[in-house]
Order: C-alpha cells, then structure tokens, then sequence
C-alpha cells in the first residue's frame, strides 16, 4: 500500500470537479490543504468528524436561480444565448442529451468535435484534467467551439452586472473556473487553439436579462499551472511523512487532530470562503497574528502572536533586531489610537 493510500485510509479517495480545482488556488503556500488535495481525502468528511464543519457554498436559492437561468439562454437551441453573445454563428450540440452516455464515451465525442474545426455552440461537452495523478472530469458550461480561429470558453453565472458592475469576489471565482476549462482544452488541443478571453453571462442589473462580458483569465491560468505542479511535488513530501500518520475516518478524533497539527497549515479568513478545513484552523490559529489577514501577517513579519504586537505596540516588550520596524509602526499606530481616545 502506497503512502497515498495510507494517508486516505479505507475511504475512496475524493474526485475533484472544476469548483475544487479552482479552489486549489486560493492558498498556494498551505502544505495541509496540498497533501489532503492530493491524496484525496475527503475533507468535508474529515472537518465533520472533527466537530469542525464548514459551512459555505450556494443556497438553495441560488442555485435554483442559475439553473432558472441557464435553461432559459439554452432553450431553443440557445436563441437567446445566440443573440446575447452576437457573434456567434454555426450549429448547436448538446453532448448531455444522450443519458445513457458513458463519461468516456462522452469525452471522445467532445474531443472528436472539438478536433474537427465546425463552428457553432458546444454544450455539455466533457473535458479532463490530471490533477496530482487522477483524472478528473470537467464539464463547462459551454464552449464556442471554433469562433474564428479560436476556441472560446463560454461561463454561465447567475449573480447580476449592475450598471457595468459585477461583485469582485464572484468574478474573480468565475474567472479561475473558467481557467481551468481553458488549461483543459489546451492540455488537449494547444495553446494556439484556445483562446485566454472567455466569455462571462451573467443578468443585467435586476432583471434576467442577460449580458455577456470577456475576461482575461491570463493570470488565473499562471497561478492554477503553478499549483498543479506543486500538487504533483507534494508527493515527494507524502512519501516522507510518518507512516503512522493518517486521515482514515475510522480513528478516534484525538488521533485525526494530531495527524492534522503534524502538517503546517496556512491560515488567512479568505480560507473560510474556499477551503473546508478552514474552520478548523480559524480556531487552532486563535491569538496569532495570521488570523487578521494575509496583509497584517506580511505587515507584520515575525511576529507570530496577537499579545507580541500588543506588547510591542505599548512598549512593554523591546523588539528583536529584525521586528524593529514592525514595531515603530506599532508603537505609531498606538500612539495615534491614544490620540483620537
């Protein structure tokens, strides 16, 4: 049995979607998440049987309304997603209406539409991905297969662009799962082919109505294939880990947490919105200085501990030689505090 498997133990490891691989972004720098990534341990699981659950994602709400969105661009072979995106011209195909399809068998008809140069509107295509050594299976919500000479991805949200503006934070999101079908498509038919402006649909303003917007997921899809690569790396790290380290389900909780601590975690309050373990290291990072945010720890560089800076900031403690700049601007930022008190 590899390290990988004793590391799951006797759970099957968890697949990965597009909404997970994108997710993989949002902390680079946190070896916990890394080696729970890739080894597929299943960490909703794992946060529940710690008494740690998350508790993020869509409402119900909103979800019915995406998929009241949705259905209503792609009724009618897509008229209104056709006259929304304009320029779009040439056939439909819907790979999903066939339910008897195999995932396999649905992947080779994409990739054999994909390679033959036909223009139009590809839905429910099925695309792939290797992500730490398991294939994982994408389905984006569209793609415009052949729109000139390239391919374009085409992202359908269902939060609103209100005069010309959308919530940074859902763009954001809907601009690294949009780069994870791009890299996808790339991965299997070149770069050249793909282009890096997907196409974003979202309502306008209070309505239905929908609007369509490019994004330049260039960025994005730097930072996803700089992840991938560690995720790979990261096995060299599981294979030296401890063999009586172990996430099985099975053991007593006191062991899960102490397999746990064994890995460094990287903690900042944005992990609440994308990680499931997020919880848990909210309340193992209490009274560190990493738990105000990304911007305060790199402010306040070697300072582990919220009653460190306290100290500093009143002058209770000197400051070692390489905290003497992180503490005058505590000690200025107390003082002005006393000020306006």
């Amino acid at each position: 049995m590899s390290q990988v498997d004793r590391l799951r133990g006797s759970a099957p490891g968890k697949r990965h979607n597009a909404r997970t691989v994108a997710a993989l972004t949002a902390n680079p720098g946190c070896t916990r998440r890394a080696v729970l990534d890739a080894a597929g341990v299943d960490k909703v699981r794992l946060a529940e049987r710690i008494g740690f659950p998350g508790a993020f994602g869509q409402s119900r709400f909103a979800l019915a309304r995406g998929n009241a969105f949705e259905a209503m661009l792609k009724a009618d072979d897509c008229a209104l997603l056709r006259s929304t995106l304009g320029a779009y011209v040439g056939g439909y195909e819907d790979l999903g209406a066939d339910e008897d399809d195999t995932l396999s068998a649905r992947h080779t008809r994409t990739r054999a539409l994909l390679r033959s140069g036909a223009e139009g509107l590809l839905d429910h295509p099925l695309l792939t991905l290797d992500v730490a050594g398991q294939t994982v299976f994408l389905e984006p919500d569209l793609i415009a297969y052949q729109n000139g000479s390239q391919l374009q991805v085409v992202e359908i949200k269902s939060f609103a662009i209100i005069d010309g503006q959308a919530d940074g934070t859902a763009v954001s999101a809907a601009a690294v799962q949009a780069a994870v079908y791009v890299l996808a498509l790339r991965r299997l038919l070149g770069d050249e082919r793909v282009s890096h402006d997907v196409v974003l649909v979202c309502p306008e303003n209070f309505s239905l109505q929908p609007v369509a917007v490019v994004l330049d997921v260039r960025k994005q899809l730097s930072t996803l294939k700089r992840q991938l690569s560690r995720l790979e790396s990261v096995s060299s790290l599981i294979e030296s880990l401890p063999a009586s380290l172990s996430f099985d389900l099975a053991q007593p909780v006191d062991a899960l947490v102490t397999s746990l601590d064994a890995l460094t975690a990287r903690y900042a309050p944005e992990c609440l919105s994308a990680c499931e373990m997020s919880v848990f290291c909210r309340d193992e990072a209490a009274g560190r200085t990493e738990v105000l945010g990304r911007p305060v720890r790199e402010a306040l560089g070697g300072i582990e501990t919220v009653d460190e800076v306290l100290a500093l900031a009143s002058g209770v403690r000197e400051p070692k030689p390489d905290q003497a700049e992180a503490a005058a601007l505590l000690r200025a930022a107390q003082r002005l505090r006393d000020e306006a008190l």
